[in-house]
């Protein structure tokens, strides 16, 4: 009997090894990562790296030769309409003969007409901003009766803003042709008024700061030198220079967001204008490009982003496509494929070969206009070993 069992045991023992090397010589299932193909929004943007700087900026300058003396004055001091940014004291003779009296008779006569012109701009922008503001009114009585639709609502939304932004700019240069006749004023007085030691240049602008201060010790001036540099830093854009390529597919009132400033929070902007000349960069690779600004203005509230100075960096993403509902696959399971693209589906732990049709990409994903269908599981960065037929072991 126990020969018996020996015997057994020994069949047993030779089945399991024979079972063991068959089991070996089988190939294995790939283990791989999948993604569900789904419907979901999707938006393309341009990510491009920014700065800030003020929209309204004054650069202060001697409008006469003398002396100046030494600027007390530090970048962030918070200056009013008409506080003294610097003294020009009288360098004799140039301050009194009649060439520059001549001169300055000129710049008064120069700068009403740029005053004029200034207020007429005033005018203007007062009459567009109160335009846009009725049709935006009108749009709105219009679309709660269903006679519009939202987007003209948007639009005319963006038109009063845009028109606001535009008057408080005209109203900025007026302020300025203002500043520029007083200095012109005062300079052809120091010619009629011999009495006086030193003239005194008052702060163009109300709610302002020192920004840069390009002549600061005392020192002969010639005119027209640059003394300082003012301006509100309670208005600013932001300037993202992206590639001419890219700049085609923005369009103004386009959605910004801002990320990586400093603060806790994206902030929201909209793109202002594309400026209409390219400039040559060379990129960190040694790559001449050719790349131009785009101008965002903020739409968050001024409070979130008041620690934001002139200059700051800050990364933008510009919105150049949106869609609510896309059906859409991850990038990283797409592959070329003869001439076009394809993806892995897994079906029954098997791979399957899949050609597809892509429309829009971003990053992350790809908007799929045929070949996939909703749920679908798909693999996600297919290595050499997976292809057509080959059995998957999902991780």
């Amino acid at each position: 009997m126990s020969k018996w069992i020996r015997r057994a045991v020994g069949l047993a023992f030779v089945a399991g090894v024979a079972a063991m090397i068959v089991m070996a010589s089988l190939p294995q299932p790939v283990p791989v990562d999948v993604a569900a193909v789904r419907r979901a929004p999707m938006e393309v943007t341009i990510d491009e790296d920014g700065v800030t700087r003020v929209k309204d900026r004054y650069v202060v300058s001697t409008p006469l030769t003398g002396t100046l003396a030494r600027i007390e004055l530090r970048p962030g001091d918070a200056l009013s309409e008409g506080a003294v940014l610097a003294r020009i004291e009288p360098l004799a003779p140039q301050l009194m003969d009649a060439r520059s009296r001549a001169q300055a008779e000129a710049r008064v006569a120069a700068s009403l007409a740029a005053q004029r012109q200034a207020r007429a701009g005033v005018a203007r922008a007062e009459a567009a901003s109160t335009l846009a503001q009725q049709s935006l009114t009108r749009q709105e009585q219009l679309v709660s009766a269903g006679g519009v639709s939202a987007q003209a609502v948007d639009q005319a939304r963006f038109e009063q803003r845009a028109r606001s932004e535009e008057l408080t700019s005209a109203r900025f240069g007026v302020r300025v042709a203002d500043y520029e006749v007083r200095m012109a004023r005062a300079a052809l007085g120091r010619h009629d008024d011999r009495s006086e030691e030193a003239m005194e240049l008052p702060s163009p602008v109300d709610e302002g700061v020192v920004l840069r201060i390009l002549q600061q010790d005392e020192g002969v001036v010639q005119a027209g030198t640059p003394l300082l540099e003012v301006g509100n830093p309670g208005a600013l854009e932001v300037a993202v220079d992206v590639l001419t390529a890219d700049a085609v597919r923005v369009q103004p009132g386009a959605h910004v967001t801002l990320e990586r400033w400093g603060g806790e929070q994206p902030l929201e902007g909209h793109v202002q204008r594309v400026e209409p000349r390219a400039f040559t960069k060379v990129s960190a690779l040694g790559v001449e490009e050719q790349r131009v600004n785009v101008v965002i203005d903020l739409d968050s509230p001024r409070e979130r982003w008041a620690a934001l100075g002139d200059g700051y960096r800050v990364e933008a993403r510009i919105r150049v496509w949106r869609e609510e509902d896309t059906l859409q696959v991850p990038t990283s399971a797409l592959f070329r494929h003869e001439q076009g693209w394809a993806v892995y589906v897994v079906e029954a732990e098997t791979a399957s070969l899949r050609p597809v049709e892509i429309g829009r990409r971003n990053g992350f994903d790809a908007e799929v206009t045929d070949g996939l269908e909703e749920g679908a599981r798909v693999v996600v960065h297919p290595g050499d070993a997976v292809g057509d037929g080959v059995s998957l072991r999902v991780r």
